[in-house]
């Protein structure tokens, strides 16, 4: 009985470890969230981030602003949440991907936001989504509601 517990307890400790150290592929992660055909809303509508399945996206236009100055700014939110670090890419290059991860295991959400030129405005997409599981309980998507609402307009 004693070794059963004992192989629990290790099984826990590796799965727990995985998730911690699991390598971060940026191929796997860093892909543009610009899909187009996307509900484009106000930056102020924070409805405007659509849940799907493991996480959170949205597409967003803003008005009189330059694709890397929005993504610089992004940048500099996300590096201030807690427990999130740049994983890939860069203002200059248009995109980034960013990973947080959770407090007490270390789950990793992966979220890339990109931005183009159009016209006048700068069309902004992100996409958060997290690595283990189905589902994220609104998690990513609270996420980027924090963060849309901090961007300056």
């Amino acid at each position: 009985m004693r070794v059963l517990l004992y192989l629990a307890v290790l099984a826990v400790i590796g799965g727990m470890a995985y998730i911690r150290l699991a390598p971060a592929d940026p191929s796997r992660w860093h892909v543009s969230p610009l899909v187009g055909g996307q509900q484009t809303v106000d930056v102020r509508g924070l409805d405007s981030v659509h849940a799907v399945p493991g996480g959170a996206r949205v597409e967003i236009l803003l008005e009189d602003a330059a694709p890397e100055s929005v993504l610089a700014q992004l940048d500099a939110i996300a590096v201030s949440t807690p427990r999130t670090r740049r994983l890939a890419g860069s203002p200059s290059e248009g995109m980034i991907t960013w990973v947080t991860r959770t407090a007490a295991f270390g789950f990793p959400d992966y979220t890339t936001a990109a931005a183009r030129p159009e016209g006048e405005a700068t069309r902004l997409g992100i996409f958060a989504r997290q690595r283990f599981g189905s589902r994220d309980l609104g998690v990513n998507a609270a996420r980027l509601e924090d963060w849309i609402s901090r961007l300056e307009p």
